[in-house]
């Protein structure tokens, strides 16, 4: 049986959201997450910033930050959640252990 790891994740939004649709979108996604078995999470906004170069036409970004403990094979489910989020322009996940 394998254990819960420790990840922690970067997510690159779009400029287009404001501070109350940005934590919108963080805790919907911390709710899949912990749908998927997930514990620790922890939502941190890391602000809007100005990308080195251009994404999808956008120059500016929006930067979140979730921590998380969850079993390996949940990594892949979420992932391709947000591979097919429209609003997503980059996302990585590290895992901490």
């Amino acid at each position: 049986m394998s254990k819960n790891i420790q990840y922690e994740m970067m997510i690159l939004l779009n400029e287009e959201f404001n501070d109350t649709e940005l934590k919108s979108w963080a805790f919907k996604y911390a709710k899949k997450l912990q749908n998927l078995n997930a514990s620790e999470i922890a939502v941190i906004s890391r602000g809007k910033r100005e990308l080195a170069y251009a994404i999808n036409d956008c120059k500016k970004g929006n930067y979140i930050q979730i921590n998380f403990a969850s079993m390996p094979k949940s990594i892949e489910v979420f992932s391709n959640k947000l591979k097919f989020d429209t609003n997503v322009l980059r996302f990585l996940i590290l895992n901490k252990d």
